[in-house]
Parts: C-alpha cells; structure tokens; sequence
C-alpha cells in the first residue's frame, strides 16, 4: 500500500480528485435524495480506495431512504434498477457505464448460531458507520455537498496502515464472523497490519466462523488468494488459528524440525512456492517465444491454489528412515485427494476442484529428468498427461525449487529449460497439443468390424499408446499395429473377424 499524504486537507483533496470523473453523478444522485427528503452518502471502499488512488469497480452508497423509497428516487433517473438485496435494505442501479448499489442504514447482527444476520433498519449514518467491520470503511463523504464524516478516526488509521474497528472487535466480529478473514484479507490486499486488540478477538473467536457459509469463505479466500500479496493474509489467518476452521491443511504443514533439520519447513516453502508462482504470472502480453496456451496471466486462482496445497500430503505420509532420512513417499497423490476434498467443502467449482487436484499430482513428475535422459515418450506423455494445465505446472514446478544452494538451484533451472525446449521441439515437429492416434474411433472399427464399445476403446488407447512412444505413424502403419495387437487379444465368440486387407 502507498502511504497517503499526511494531512486531512491533502487527502481530502486527493480522494475528490480520484472521484472527479464521477462527481457529476454523485451530486446529481445526491440532489435527487435531498429533494425527496432523504440524506445520502457514498461509504466504504468507494472511499477508502479514493484516499489511496484506487479504484473501486461499484459505487457503495448509503441512505436514510427505504428499499422501496429508494427505488421511487431512482425512477426516471436510472437505465436499470434490480434488487442486490431487498431483505438487507440495498437495491442495485446503473446509470450509463456507472453501477450503484445503494443500502439503507442499517445495523445487523448475527444470532449466536445463526448463519445468517438479523437486519434491522438505522435512521442516521453515524450509527450506520459504527456497524461497519473497520474504521478504515467508516468513513463516508455526505451527498450532494461533499462533506467529508469520519467518526471513527479512519483516515489517521489509514495512513497509519492501520486496520482497527469502529466498536470493540469482539462486537464487530460477533455482528460478523467473516470480518476476522476480512481482516486477513485487507493485510494482503492493502497491506494493512491489524491492531494488536484485532488479532487478540480474531484468535479468540475464530471459531465463531464455523456459523458462516462455505461459499461466502470460499470468496472471502479467493480474494485474499488474488491479491497482491497472499502470504501476509495467510499467515495472520495461521497466526490467529482462522486457518483452523478454513483451511486446516495449511497449518498442519507446520511440522516439527528435528535437531539436526533433517527436512524443510513446510509451511515456509509452500508460502515461498506461493509466492514465486505469483512471481511467473505472466503480464497481459506474456513473453515473446511463448505458445499462447501457455500463458498464464495473474492473478490467476489455479496456480496460486495449487502453489499453496502441493504439499499438503506431506504430513500425512511423513516417514523417519533408518539413518536419519525423512521421507514423503506419493505424498502428491495424498495431496490431490486432500485438495479435491477441501475444495469441494469450500464450494468451489468443479473445473477448479479438478484443475487443482491434477496439478497437485503432477507437480513431482519432473523430478528425475535431469537424472537421467527422458525419452521423447516421456516428454509428450509429460505435455498430455498435463493437458491444458501446461503453462501452470511449467510455473508450479519451477516455483517448487526453494532450495539456497545457488548451483543446485542452477541445475534444476537448467534442467527444466531444456525440457520446454524438448516440448517445443516436438509440438513443432508434432502439433503436440492435440495429440491423437493415426486412425480416429470410427477408422479403428471399420478396420476390426467391431461396435463403439469397451473394446473399441481399448484399440483407441493402445493406438494412443504407440503414438505417444513413437511419434506419428501414417495411416497403413497404424492399420498394421492396429492388426498385429488385435491378433494378440483373447479370442471372443462376440468379436467378429477383422476386415480383409
């Protein structure tokens, strides 16, 4: 986070100056509710981000309006309105390119084992702003004049790095569970390091998430997941036991270290894979001898999920070796199901469970190859075995190297250079990315007179096979391979005789 000026009038003047391409329609919006007898005033993030030059993709505003008296404003005014939440008191507008979403005030509260908050409407703004989760989102500019409310010392938190609430934590975070992740969140997002009180409620009440839905979790964690550095929102959730209740995989990484060290931290190195995975996103562009389907632009959710889980297998398959050694034996096929089955609890979607999961297990198969000479048959089973998924384990696996010895580090660079070179050669020699045997389904049963079926497929597969070891054959060849495997399987009274030549 860049630090703002220092003084309230410099700020104040760089947030308006942020806003100027909206002013115009602020006042408007705003005179349109001071007209009709009602007060309204943009809040929250729109601006928090003005005071640090960001910007906000939606308009938060707030009112002592009703839904319904809202949308009785906005009749007229607005090309659409929709209802975001009417039960919450919010209703949706857009206005040219511009989207509103505008709340009545409002104070809600969870029950103590309740899922969902208790909404009660507010008649003023200053008790609107003492509900919100930090200081840093209480502050609000009056509409349509302009005036700068800021009860709770936000914008001195803010240029502090500060992240306190408006009331005591624990009256915040019992109003809303999911604030203690927001709070995380906010650290990786905006560098903001919460107060010692804040991480003190968080550490004692991080249970309390346990009443919070998996999907709103999963989203909470996705945006901590893509922002600009994770690390330090993840380490406050480890930290304050958040990561129990959400992602316990992460903190059982935190093994024991021998006396004599016999292996890594494993919680550090998968917060450093994490962070050197977010090192090799590409840009927009990408880089100029890179295939497209190899890009993967940032932040991308993939990657970073997988950095972050491709060694939580390791705990669960840990070994002590006679002499010393510590091993982690198919710890990545241990990982691929811990992920798949976490994922799932968080609700997220099944391409990204599947996604994940695969990179997971294949994040070790490259080990080796600087060991011993790959064959080509093993680079192109390497290339689909990954499929679309390539450019991210390219990125997976050269993050998964941590090591500090400077020539061992060389070595696997070197190593894994010359295997994308390898792919490149035969993707240009091969069109390897979409390889496939020499006779399609329907040629392989004209050739054997079979049905599509089981056995086809089994035919379809040993073709695949030898394209994999071999490279491309020609169409006569195949046949020939196709015949002399078929001569070998078992004879069937249901598998009629191949054609005649």
């Amino acid at each position: 986070m860049s630090t703002p000026p220092t003084t309230d009038g410099a700020l104040l003047l760089r947030a308006l100056r942020h806003l100027t391409p909206t002013l115009p329609l602020l006042t408007e919006i705003g005179r349109r509710f001071d007209d009709a007898g009602h007060e309204l005033a943009l809040v929250g993030g729109p601006v928090r981000d003005a005071f640090l030059g960001r910007s906000s993709p939606d308009l938060d505003l707030t009112t002592s309006a009703r839904p319904e008296q809202i949308e009785a404003v906005l009749a007229g005014w607005a090309d659409s309105t929709w209802d975001v939440g009417r039960e919450f008191g919010t209703i949706g507008a857009r206005r040219g390119p511009d989207t509103l979403e505008i709340t009545t005030y409002r104070a809600d509260a969870y029950e103590p084992d309740s899922r969902k908050p208790v909404v009660a409407f507010g008649d003023n703004l200053e008790d609107d702003l003492v509900r919100r989760d930090f200081t840093v989102n209480a502050m609000a500019l009056r509409l349509p004049e302009m005036v700068f409310v800021d009860p709770y010392d936000g914008l001195a938190d803010l240029a502090a790095g500060r992240l306190r609430t408006p009331t005591t934590p624990e009256i915040s975070f019992g109003d809303d569970p999911l604030r203690m992740m927001r709070a995380a969140r906010f650290a990786a997002q905006l560098g903001l390091v919460p107060a010692p009180e804040v991480l003190a409620a968080m550490e004692g009440m991080a249970s309390r998430l346990s009443i919070v839905s998996a999907e709103r979790v999963r989203d909470e964690l996705v945006k901590l997941l893509l922002a600009d550095d994770p690390r330090a929102g993840l380490e406050i959730m480890v930290d304050t036991g958040l990561a129990d209740e959400v992602l316990p995989e992460l903190p059982a990484l935190r093994l024991e270290v021998d006396e004599h060290h016999r292996h890594k931290d494993v919680y550090e190195h998968s917060l450093t894979v994490l962070q050197q995975a977010i090192d090799l996103e590409d840009g927009p562009a990408g880089r100029p001898d890179q295939a497209d389907e190899d890009r993967v632009p940032g932040p991308d959710l993939v990657l970073r999920l997988a950095a972050l889980l491709h060694d939580i297998g390791k705990p669960a398959t840990r070994r002590f070796e006679p002499g010393g050694g510590v091993s982690f034996h198919h710890h990545e096929l241990v990982g691929a199901r811990m992920a798949r089955t976490r994922l799932r609890a968080l609700r997220f979607d099944k391409e990204t469970v599947k996604a994940v999961s695969r990179l997971v297990e294949l994040h070790l198969r490259f080990h080796g190859y600087g060991d011993g000479e790959w064959t080509d048959a093993a680079v192109r089973r390497y290339v689909t075995d990954a499929g679309p998924l390539l450019g991210r384990l390219h990125r997976l696996t050269r993050s998964d190297s941590t090591t500090r010895n400077r020539r061992k580090a060389a070595r696997l660079a070197a190593a894994y250079d010359d295997l994308e070179r390898r792919i490149e050669r035969l993707r240009a020699e091969e069109e390897l990315r979409a390889v496939r045997p020499d006779l399609d389904g329907h040629q392989i049963g004209q050739v054997l007179g079979i049905p599509p079926g089981p056995v086809l497929g089994q035919a379809y597969q040993h073709l695949l096979a030898v394209r994999l070891d071999q490279g491309p054959l020609g169409e006569e060849a195949a046949r020939a391979e196709l015949l002399r495997w078929w001569a070998e399987q078992p004879e069937s009274a249901d598998v009629p005789e191949p054609e005649d030549g």
